[in-house]
């Protein structure tokens, strides 16, 4: 998710794999899903504590974050370091890992999880972590944004002719799906942690806009600030069968993928096929609007924004 007023660019973190621990494989565990300024929140128990509220992030490639409060409260151990730097290239970080005995989500246990250890900022939100996509990759993973629910299944997807399921690639550990824009593909990372729909500033450049952009918001990566704009595009992003009408869209010149953010993914029920690499799309409507992202994101709420744990890829 890329981080600004309104969002945070994304951490590919590959850790070890956890092992996971299944109550009953035909069994759906579900948790209440919270939405705080659009993002999804769920309670989550560590080594048996909590439980606290971590941000679920499709964004971010590794299995978790924790704040330094938390991994210092539960005396979590070293489980050595990793090097991040951000998605400009540059920003080149060493950062701790932690051990987790046991995680706990929706009734289901991951054991063995190594966690990053980093500052977290989320909108001002009392948040104590962050789950990434990989750590649901034995599992479906539903996001249901209306229904307020998060759900981990067993089963598989499959293609329709719907044009509801849509493949994905996941370099790092990212879903990455292909939009288009009037009548060109672009491919976008679906962020869940993010918020809006964010274009890259040399895609921006040869759009045509209904509204042109002006200034939103200030933004900071680990190795630079930027200006970022926003404003509303003449064209229609088309995702699947579902169309946004000549939505509103923040430029982001700092880091080079569109990113399609909490925003536009609360129209939506999202469910993660991992193993087959599918996502299945579902909404009331198909025709849906995009409307400037909510407050505290916009500049004159935030000036600017500390940048959160994600927005990292790993070195080496």
């Amino acid at each position: 998710m890329p981080f600004l007023t309104g969002f945070c660019a994304k951490c590919a973190v590959v850790l070890g794999a956890a092992t996971v621990s299944l109550f009953a494989q035909e069994t759906v565990h579900s948790a209440p899903l919270e939405l705080i300024y659009g993002k999804p929140y769920v309670m989550v128990t560590v080594n048996g504590k909590g439980p606290f509220r971590f941000v679920i992030d499709t964004g971010t490639g590794g299995q978790a974050f924790v704040s330094a409060e938390l991994a210092d409260q539960l005396g979590l151990p070293s489980a050595g370091d990793i090097q991040l730097k951000d998605p400009t290239g540059q920003g080149l970080q060493t950062v701790p890992l932690v051990q987790l005995q046991s995680l706990r989500v929706a009734g289901v246990e991951f054991a063995g999880v190594k966690a990053i250890r980093h500052v977290l900022n989320f909108d001002g939100t009392d948040c104590q972590g962050l789950l990434g996509f990989t750590l649901f990759r034995d599992y479906l993973l539903t996001l249901d944004y209306p229904g307020h629910r998060m759900i981990l299944a067993s089963g598989a997807l499959a293609l329709d002719k719907k044009n509801t399921v849509l493949p994905f690639r996941m370099p790092d550990g990212i879903p990455i799906v292909r939009l288009r824009i009037g009548n060109d593909p672009v491919d976008a990372q679906l962020d869940s942690g993010g918020t809006g729909l964010s274009l890259p500033e040399r895609l921006a450049a040869r759009l045509k806009f209904a509204v042109e952009p002006t200034a939103f918001a200030k933004g900071q990566s680990l190795s630079t600030r930027f200006q970022v704009n926003a404003g509303q595009l003449a064209l229609d992003v088309h995702l699947g069968r579902y169309t946004f009408a000549q939505p509103f869209v923040e430029i982001n010149p700092a880091f080079p993928m569109a990113n399609f953010g909490s925003c536009p993914m609360q129209s939506f029920v999202f469910t993660f096929d991992q193993r087959n690499l599918l996502v299945r799309l579902e909404a009331e409507k198909t025709l849906l609007r995009l409307a400037a992202t909510p407050a505290p994101l916009r500049m004159e709420n935030v000036p600017e924004l500390k940048p959160p744990s994600p927005g990292l890829v790993p070195v080496g």
